[in-house]
C-alpha cells in the first residue's frame, strides 16, 4: 500500500493520527483537539519501546556465536524485528524521547501543538508534525504561513534522526522549507552515544526558526511589492526547474524548440499553476515575485504527480527535488529583487 502505515493487528487500527482533517488516505484516528505528546503517542499507536540483542550465529557444527559487533532491533510489544543489522554503537532513541524534543522547544509543551504522527512499515520508521503558535503574515495578513516542526527517525539503523523546520501557506498548503537560506535549522543526528542528549538540546538550534521566519516574513512581503510580467515568471520557472548545464544553456540561448518536450511540459504544468491556481490570484501573488516564487513551490506541492506520499514527502521536504528546485527559485527571486530583469534577460 502506498501509504506505509503500520497496521497494529491487536487492536485492528492503523498507526496514525490527525487532528480534525483527514489525509489523504483516510486512515488512523482523527481527533478534534490538540492533543498532549502522551496523547498523540497513544493516537498514533506510538506507545511501544525498542530494544537491541545481539546477533547469534549458528555454525554447521551445532556451536552458536554471540556477535560482539553485529545486533538487531526489535518491538518489545510485539517483538517485531525492525532492523536486523545494526552496529554495537547504535543507540535507541524511543518515541517519547522524540516527543520530548517536541514539547522542549516551547518549555514543557505549552503551545505546541501536535498536528500528525504516525509508524510506517512494522514501525521502524515514525514521523512527528508540529504546529507552532506563530505565523508568517504576507500583505494585509490574509496570506497566512503556519509554522510547522516535522521530526522523523528509524529504528532499524537506516538513517538519521531528522528535525526540520517547515512553513506551510494554508490556502494552498504550500511547503516552504525554511532551509531556502539556511540549512541551520534542520538537524540531523545519527544514532550514536548521545544522540538522547543531542536531540534533547537541539530545540536551542531550532529556535532559530523563529528568527528565520521572521526573515522570511520580510523578505515574502517585499517580494509581494515587486511586480513582474508574466514572461519574467515563466522565465523564472524555467531557471528554477532546469535540470542540467544543456538545458540551461537552451534557456540562456531562447532556443525554446530544442527544449525537451518533458522539460516544456513540466514548465507549462508550473506556469498554468501560477496563471490559473486560486491561491495565485491573491493581492500578495498576482502578477508578484512572491508569486512567482509560490508557483515554483505550489506546482511540487499541488500539481506534480508522485509515486506515493513517502516519495512526495521525499521531495519536499527532506532534500529532494522540489527542495533543491524551491531553493533554486528563492535565490532567482533574491537575485531578481537586487538585479531587475536582467536575471531572466539574456538576449
Amino acid at each position: 500500500m502506498a501509504h506505509n502505515l503500520n497496521f497494529d493487528e491487536k487492536t485492528g487500527t492503523y498507526s496514525f493520527f490527525s487532528v480534525q482533517q483527514k489525509a489523504w488516505h483516510g486512515l488512523g484516528q482523527i481527533v478534534q483537539d490538540y492533543p498532549t505528546s502522551s496523547e498523540a503517542i497513544q493516537y498514533a499507536g506510538l506507545n511501544y519501546e525498542i530494544a537491541k540483542k545481539a546477533n547469534r550465529h549458528e555454525l554447521p557444527s551445532g556451536k552458536t556465536i554471540v556477535s560482539d559487533s553485529s545486533f538487531f532491533t526489535y518491538r518489545t510489544d510485539n517483538e517485531m524485528v525492525l532492523g536486523s543489522s545494526v552496529g554495537k554503537d547504535y543507540h535507541i532513541v524511543q518515541n517519547h524521547e522524540a516527543f520530548a524534543f517536541f514539547d522542549a522547544i516551547v518549555g514543557g509543551g505549552e503551545g505546541i501543538l501536535y498536528e500528525t504522527a504516525g509508524a510506517l512499515g512494522d514501525g521502524e520508521r515514525i514521523f512527528i508534525t508540529a504546529k507552532l503558535p506563530d505565523y508568517i503574515r504576507v500583505g494585509n495578513g490574509d496570506d497566512i504561513t503556519e509554522k510547522y516542526i516535522f521530526l522523523t527517525t528509524s529504528h532499524d539503523g537506516s538513517g538519521s534522526i531528522t528535525a526540520a523546520f517547515t512553513p506551510i501557506r494554508i490556502v494552498c498548503q504550500n511547503t516552504l522549507n525554511a532551509s531556502l537560506r539556511s540549512m541551520t535549522n534542520t538537524v540531523r543526528i545519527r544514532h550514536t552515544s548521545g544522540a538522547k542528549g543531542r536531540l534533547e538540546s537541539a530545540h536551542k538550534v531550532m529556535g532559530l526558526a523563529n528568527t528565520l521566519s521572521s526573515q522570511l516574513e520580510n523578505i515574502f512581503n517585499n517580494w509581494a511589492k515587486v511586480k513582474v510580467t508574466d514572461s519574467e515568471v515563466k522565465k523564472l520557472i524555467q531557471l528554477a526547474l532546469c535540470p542540467n548545464k544543456e538545458t540551461f544553456d537552451l534557456i540562456k540561448k531562447d532556443a525554446q524548440d530544442e527544449l525537451s518536450t518533458v522539460f516544456k511540459n513540466t514548465v507549462d504544468d508550473a506556469f498554468s499553476y501560477a496563471m490559473l491556481s486560486e491561491s495565485q490570484q491573491m493581492d500578495t501573488t498576482k502578477g508578484t515575485l512572491f508569486g512567482a516564487y509560490n508557483a515554483v513551490t505550489g506546482y511540487y506541492q499541488n500539481v506534480r504527480n508522485y509515486k506515493d506520499s513517502e516519495a512526495k514527502l521525499q521531495s519536499i521536504v527532506m532534500g529532494g527535488t522540489a527542495q533543491l528546485k524551491a531553493q533554486k527559485a528563492f535565490e532567482l527571486c533574491t537575485s531578481f529583487e537586487k538585479i531587475g530583469e536582467d536575471i531572466f534577460n539574456y538576449n
